[in-house]
């Protein structure tokens, strides 16, 4: 049983999951349900922190069961906090609550991950033929670096940061098949007299691998610092701007004497980490594999079929439909995403069942991830963790309150999913304006600190942005080497100067 347990994980994990899942029995019963639910958040995040080692699915949503099994939330309804029963309204109904309330709440987030991700996967060859282009003719690390987080930025503004990430990730995954391919090939492309694959091994490998790395990491960097100017880049925007009555112009003019400045200082920060060559960024793209990328590239062009010829002109339209779908907000971002899978695959003829299986592969697990993260989130909320410090930061003097909301939030984020944070502490901060106990000049400097607060720090962990944790357990972060503690230090830097700079705007410029 030991042996199968959690497959070929190593033996030192799955002693420690059993001593987790043996401790938190013990720990429910010795030192409550609070200090429990604790435990588990802080054993859910090693769960993260180890995805290279064992996907957390198993690992994390066994301490899932076991949290939902000890009654510190609940699948369906909402537990009154001190009598541990389920909550009834007037008419006697059971009150929807727990987990299930939290993928209701999500339910956006998780069609955005069943079909935009599919529908992406049948625009790889239009990624492909673009961004094969873009790594060979543009020589610059640098320029390409600024490229990808101003693209990144912009894209996530007007979409959302899933769905970018969801295009570095197919862009970074086919790029390295390409590399593979001509690696593990018997081919001269660049007609060096030396074999590719030989070429190709090594040192080589490693710094192409460091070079996909920087620029996926530079990328999704990018999705925070668009997705927190606009009431469209993150799910807690929406919710935030819903609850303010902004509009999409008010709610990027409200964020913008924050959000600009961030943008500037988040770029300025790629270039001095690209210049300087620090926190794991700064590799080039290998010259010799340049070359040899480049003559692949050319022949494959020249090689091209009618039928991939005509699939590049259907993807190319379906892009341009997706992007003004997704900046007309014609329908939610899943439901588009399943527009974009049925118009590409009927007009590209793909219509055999097992060739649609291989675009949902990616997708769901990660989806399946997302429910058990929300079996966490549950247990915060149904335990009140965080009431305590949205309680200080209340009773705090009104000019101090928006930096400590700022900071709290931000802290927050980091260990917990930036959506939930959000949602707990606008909505606290609606009751106390509702109630009469702050203006509405003071809701909405708190509403701007909240949202900021979850968008920018966050970028410290992968638990506090859906997109980074999207990418850890992705099928590119083994092929690039992006393990939880090396994504925490190449977001460091970012994560001191958008945290800082976000900070200085709320206590200056607010």
């Amino acid at each position: 049983m030991f042996k199968y347990f959690l497959g070929s994980s190593p033996k030192w994990f799955k002693t420690v999951m059993i001593g987790f899942l043996i401790f938190n029995v013990f720990s429910f019963y010795i030192l409550g349900p609070m200090i429990t639910a604790w435990l588990f958040i802080g054993e859910f995040i090693f769960t993260l922190a180890m995805a290279l080692k064992c996907y957390p699915l198993q690992s994390g949503g066994i301490l899932a069961i076991e949290a939902l099994a000890l009654g510190l939330t609940h699948p369906m309804y909402k537990i009154d906090h001190d009598t541990h029963n389920i909550v009834v309204d007037e008419a006697g109904n059971p009150v929807l609550g727990g987990v299930y309330l939290e993928v209701v709440q999500n339910l956006e987030v998780i069609l955005l991950l069943v079909f935009m991700v599919a529908g992406i996967y049948f625009m790889k060859p239009l990624l492909m033929y673009i961004f094969s282009k873009v790594f060979t003719k543009i020589r610059s690390k640098l320029v390409l670096s600024l490229l990808f987080v101003f693209l990144s930025a912009v894209l996530s503004a007007f979409l959302d940061a899933l769905t970018v990430t969801a295009v570095l990730i197919s862009v970074a995954v086919g790029f390295y098949g390409v590399y593979h391919k001509i690696h593990s090939g018997t081919g001269d492309y660049d007609e060096s007299g030396v074999l590719d694959r030989k070429e190709l091994s090594g040192e080589t490998l490693e710094q192409f691998r460091s070079f996909l790395r920087s620029l996926v990491m530079h990328g999704v960097v990018g999705t925070a610092l668009g997705g927190v100017c606009t009431l469209v880049g993150e799910p807690q925007n929406l919710l935030i701007g819903e609850r303010m009555g902004w509009d999409f112009i008010e709610f990027f003019l409200n964020m913008a004497p924050i959000t600009l400045p961030v943008l500037a200082a988040g770029m300025l920060t790629t270039v001095i980490l690209e210049a300087t060559g620090s926190f794991g960024f700064g590799a080039k793209l290998p010259e010799v594999a340049r070359r040899i990328i480049e003559s692949y590239t050319e022949e494959e062009d020249a090689n091209r079929s009618d039928q991939s010829k005509y699939g590049l002109i259907i993807q190319a339209v379906s892009a341009i439909l997706l992007i003004v779908g997704l900046a007309l907000h014609i329908a939610p971002v899943g439901f588009i995403g399943l527009a974009l899978i049925i118009v590409q695959t009927a007009f590209m003829g793909i219509t055999d069942e097992h060739q649609l299986g291989p675009a949902f592969e990616e997708a769901l697990p990660f989806t399946g991830l997302l429910v058990v993260f929300f079996v966490i989130v549950a247990m915060i909320h149904d335990q009140h963790l965080f009431s305590p410090i949205i309680d200080w930061a209340l009773q705090l003097k009104p000019e101090d309150q928006p930096a400590m909301f700022y900071a709290a939030n931000g802290i927050l984020s980091m260990i917990s999913d930036n959506v939930f944070v959000a949602t707990v502490y606008i909505g606290e901060v609606k009751q106390a304006f509702d109630s009469g106990a702050i203006s509405r000049e003071q809701f909405e400097k708190l509403a701007i600190a909240i949202n900021t607060g979850t968008n920018l720090p966050s970028v410290a962990t992968p638990n506090g942005q859906a997109a980074f944790l999207f990418l850890l357990t992705s099928s590119l972060a083994p092929l690039i080497g992006l393990s939880y503690t090396k994504m925490v230090k190449m977001a460091l830097p970012y994560t001191i100067v958008l945290g800082g700079a976000g900070l200085l705007g709320i206590i200056y410029v607010l």
